[in-house]
């Protein structure tokens, strides 16, 4: 079936109906990533967009059910350049088609990706839309007419329903899917590190990774008030990835200068741009974004580069950090802000995410690091 991929600036690209037809609208983006299209499509981060992947071959093996980083699809809208039919993996249980099929996504092959990302990091990415039904004019008309992506709260629709409980040393998805149906039934277990994980859009892999340490995590959504995140004494405080713009978040950046001082507190991709805001500093959008597995970061205090993942169109503007917080972490490609550390309280935060495997452990010790702040205050 024919589809099309057009950008808010009238571009159209003519390619095959990939998973679902119908249509779709979202802020078009694309990750440089070889591998890791199933935690992509469900990382909530990419909600209210269309993502393209830069490598030509996706779904070579196939989809998983253990591989989900959250209960459900997350991107509007999928663009490859060529999809795997037949996968090849023993872990495979569908194919890529399949499992867009099944959940209604719309999406689009056979196109020109290497164009399409020369004209997003060109002109900076763009709202567009994906239709096996409309004609090209019909498709630029709509996307110009809806809203753009930062305008929308998009984290109230991500965030977790209800406080949930993931216990220490658990991994698998089917065991965390009903942990959120049984919310906050299970008691909190003793001696063990206890930490509130404010939700605003999390990867499941970041609190497999606190469970891996021996945490008990308590998952709560992203409009819990600070003192319904300190009311069970945690131990430490995790702020989660997310997607939107930050400036739209002040209800959350409230809470979160609520609680500094009270406990040692961790931040994630939008929870580093969440401490920004709460010690003064704003954000700015970037012209394409940081999405790939390959990113160089600096640790400004030890010196060392860490290959890291990323998944981000904002970063932290340094020249407003006040009242102790300074530039931890730096992009050795772009200068920009990689994480922010309290030069006395134990808060610090990183952009990048060493949930996601990259270099494939190179930054997996900044969870270590903050499981060590807990046991130690």
């Amino acid at each position: 079936m024919k589809a099309l991929l057009a950008l808010e600036d009238g571009t159209i690209f003519e390619g095959q109906s990939l998973g679902a037809p119908g249509r779709t609208y979202g802020e078009v983006v694309f990750n440089t990533g070889m591998t890791g299209y199933q935690e992509i499509l469900t990382d909530p981060s990419y909600a209210g967009q269309i993502v393209s992947l830069t490598y030509p071959l996706i779904g070579n093996y196939g989809i998983n059910a253990d591989d989900f980083e959250s209960r459900r699809v997350q991107v509007e809208g999928f663009v490859v350049r060529e999809a795997a039919d037949i996968p090849s993996n023993w872990r495979s249980e569908r194919s890529l088609h399949a499992f867009l099929k099944d959940r209604r996504i719309v999406g689009i092959q056979g196109i020109d990706t290497r164009a399409l990302t020369r004209a997003l990091r060109v002109k900076g990415v763009m709202m567009g839309a994906i239709s096996t039904e409309e004609t090209p004019e019909q498709l630029v008309a709509r996307i110009r007419s809806a809203p753009a992506y930062g305008g929308t709260d998009l984290n109230r629709q991500v965030t977790a329903e209800r406080a949930y409980h993931w216990p220490p040393y658990t991994k698998q998805l089917g065991d965390i899917a009903a942990a959120e149906q049984r919310a906050l039934e299970l008691p909190a277990l003793d001696q063990v590190p206890r930490v509130a994980l404010l939700d605003c859009g999390v990867k499941y892999n970041i609190v497999r990774s606190l469970s891996a340490l021996g945490c008990e995590v308590t998952v709560y959504p992203c409009t819990a008030s600070a003192d319904e995140i300190l009311s069970r004494n945690p131990d430490g405080i995790m702020l989660s990835p997310g997607p939107g713009d930050p400036a739209t978040l002040g209800y959350v950046v409230d809470t979160v200068k609520r609680l500094i001082g009270k406990k040692p507190i961790m931040g994630v991709c939008l929870g580093n741009q969440i401490l920004g805001y709460a010690f003064g500093s704003k954000t700015y959008k970037l012209k394409f974004g940081h999405r790939g597995s390959n990113h160089p970061v600096k640790d400004l205090n030890t010196g060392k580069v860490y290959i890291t993942s990323q998944n981000h169109g904002y970063a932290v503007d340094p020249d407003g950090l006040k009242d102790g917080m300074e530039v931890a972490h730096l992009n050795l490609n772009d200068g920009t802000v990689e994480g922010l550390k309290h030069k006395e309280l134990p808060i610090f935060s990183i952009q990048y995410h060493p949930e996601a495997s990259p270099g494939p452990t190179d930054s997996s010790y900044m969870f270590e690091t903050f499981v060590r702040t807990l046991t130690a205050n």
